[in-house]
């Protein structure tokens, strides 16, 4: 199949660190995420990444909008989601991560039974995150993900932080015969793996497994532009931006979700892209099935 030239969007609104303190919009509730959501989508954004935040007790002090894995928070912010969407007129692919760390195996999966997602995160190796914590993810978590994501046929979103990754991802695609081609989204910049340069990025795009399709991310604002520029410059099929990733629009410019995306879609036209809509995104990553869950009644339904 011609490779098209059109070019995915992926807004990816608050991650699990991202606080109020720092970017006063980044969400937190299930209605701010599906505000948010709604107006992305409308601006271009094609895939929504999401994340869900708590108010909990650390250390005997009440943290506000700290980082979950709650089935609950998920139910809400999906549910949330596909009812504003739907009320607003717009389509998103919803894809649901999976990075939980700290969280037993279970927290980190039950959410993709429960809701259906198109898609879900996929990390294929631990690494000493910005040489500070310890970003989990052992083999045995990647075997079970990897049969939930064959069982449940939602699309994984491979994350590459560094070249080695790669032979990871085609170890579990081959080992539990996860539906190929890949998709793999290189998450550049991050202390501790591979720095987000135009160099290193061609040199990753290079590795890529046959018939992949691929994003980038630069993490914080040093890499955030260079790598959507670079990215677009070698032709890649999608771009990744949000709160969760960059902050700022400019030197000491606080950016919003909306804005990053308004951004990327303008970069993405300028490069003589086309923007994908959702449907687009759905044949480009070669996903059939378009999973709604009736909240009411728990049925689901398929759209072709």
């Amino acid at each position: 199949m011609a490779k098209s030239n059109k070019v995915m969007i992926q807004v990816c609104l608050c991650g699990a660190g991202t606080k109020k303190e720092n970017a006063p919009t980044v969400p937190y509730t299930a209605e701010e995420l599906a505000e948010q959501i709604v107006d992305c989508a409308k601006a271009g954004a094609s895939i929504a990444h999401i994340h869900v935040r708590e108010d909990k007790i650390v250390d005997g002090v009440m943290q506000i909008g700290y980082k979950s894995m709650s089935l609950q928070k998920f139910t809400e912010a999906v549910e949330v989601t596909r009812e504003m969407c739907k009320k607003a007129g717009v389509d998103i692919l919803i894809n649901l991560t999976t990075s939980g760390g700290e969280y037993e195996d279970h927290k980190r999966l039950q959410h993709l039974g429960a809701l259906l997602p198109e898609m879900c995160s996929f990390d294929p190796n631990t690494l000493n995150w910005a040489n500070s914590y310890i970003f989990e993810n052992s083999p045995r978590f990647l075997n079970l993900l990897s049969q939930e994501v064959v069982r449940l046929d939602i699309k994984p979103e491979f994350e590459v932080f560094d070249t080695g990754h790669i032979d990871s991802v085609m170890y579990y695609v081959n080992k539990w015969k996860i539906p190929q081609p890949v998709h793999i989204q290189f998450i550049m910049g991050v202390g501790g793996s591979l720095p987000g340069t135009a160099y290193n990025l061609a040199f990753l795009e290079s590795k890529l497994p046959e018939g992949s399709t691929w994003s980038v991310s630069g993490i914080g604002a040093k890499t955030h532009m260079p790598m959507m520029l670079a990215g677009l410059a070698l032709g890649c099929d999608g771009l990744r931006v949000g709160l969760e990733d960059n902050i700022y629009l400019s030197r000491g410019v606080i950016a919003t979700n909306l804005q990053l995306v308004e951004r990327a879609v303008a970069l993405s036209k300028i490069a003589g892209r086309e923007i994908a809509t959702a449907d687009d995104a759905r044949e480009i990553l070669g996903i059939t099935r378009h999973c709604l869950r009736d909240g009411k009644t728990g049925e689901v339904s398929f759209k072709a």
